[in-house]
């Protein structure tokens, strides 16, 4: 083998990597679209406590059922109405907002966290160790996620630590095989022989010459899994398994007015926007990125 094949190829820096990202990502429309409502959103969950025009769980007995648009009796305007317990909406989804991008993403990089080493370790090691963890993840997706989610729930209890368990234990093996299948393909390539003739160890082969190279397709995974995990946190909340109350989560929303939506569909509409409207930025945002991918 000759020295120029046992030399690791040069690496650009990350922050040239991602101004390179960034200047293509301006040239996909979908992708900015997806960028500025999953931005609108993060901004709001920020600022809630300045945006919020009441406290999320202020009630207002006057104000109970109260339509978009709607005038208080101490002068306020309830711009998209109020709930059966003369909450403002607004101020609800506003903090909600904040709650669903706190554990969504974490659920998400908890499942990263363990779905990632194991399909390096598969698709790097194989034999025995291969087996094993395909066999467990396989076992793990062959049941329906909704229902592994309402098992673990339902056995540990309603709350935002045992909903990132539950997706983690859920989310992990689908991540297991995305890796494994990116790791199969890497580990044939000349930096990691190279490595290998170095005598680098296998986690220093996997995590730094192997994980870099498969971070394209795992980045659009991980906008479209928030996504999910988003979608999941709210499917939980409308079956009363979701993040406790008082405070709102969009889920919740919808679960605690469902029984009046039909006459006063405002209480239910408005969260259903909230969360379609992020889902669609984080599914937009993974095809920008997909986009991009392929340019660069």
């Amino acid at each position: 083998m000759t020295d120029q094949a046992l030399d690791t190829p040069r690496r650009e820096p990350a922050i040239l990597r991602a101004l390179k990202s960034i200047a293509l990502m301006r040239e996909s429309v979908v992708g900015m679209i997806g960028f500025a409502l999953v931005l609108f959103w993060v901004l709001v969950a920020i600022f809630a406590d300045f945006l919020a025009p009441y406290l999320p769980n202020a009630q207002d007995v006057t104000m109970i059922y109260a339509a978009p648009g709607s005038v208080a009796s101490n002068g306020g305007t309830y711009l998209l109405g109020a709930d059966d317990l003369g909450r403002d909406i607004l101020s609800r989804i506003i903090h909600g907002a904040r709650r669903v991008l706190t554990y969504a993403p974490l659920a998400t990089f908890c499942a990263y966290l363990v779905g990632v080493p194991m399909g390096l370790a598969a698709g790097y090691r194989r034999g025995w160790i291969d087996d094993v963890l395909s066999f467990i993840a396989n076992i793990i997706l062959s049941f329906p996620v909704l229902v592994l989610y309402v098992i673990v729930i339902s056995t540990f209890g309603a709350s935002a630590v045992n909903i990132v368990i539950a997706v983690t234990f859920a989310s992990a093996p689908g991540i297991f095989r995305i890796v494994r299948g990116l790791t199969l393909d890497l580990r044939t390539r000349e930096y990691v022989f190279a490595a290998e003739t170095r005598g680098e160890s296998p986690w220093y082969i996997m995590l730094v010459e192997i994980l870099p190279n498969a971070r394209g397709p795992l980045i659009v995974d991980v906008c479209l899994r928030v996504g999910y995990v988003i979608i999941t946190i709210g499917v939980l909340g409308f079956l009363g398994l979701g993040l406790p109350p008082p405070d709102p989560d969009w889920g919740g929303m919808i679960n605690e007015t469902r029984s009046m939506a039909m006459i006063f569909p405002w209480m239910a509409v408005f969260p259903c926007i909230a969360i379609s409207s992020l889902v669609l930025g984080f599914n937009l945002l993974a095809d920008g990125l997909r986009e991009v991918s392929l340019r660069d």
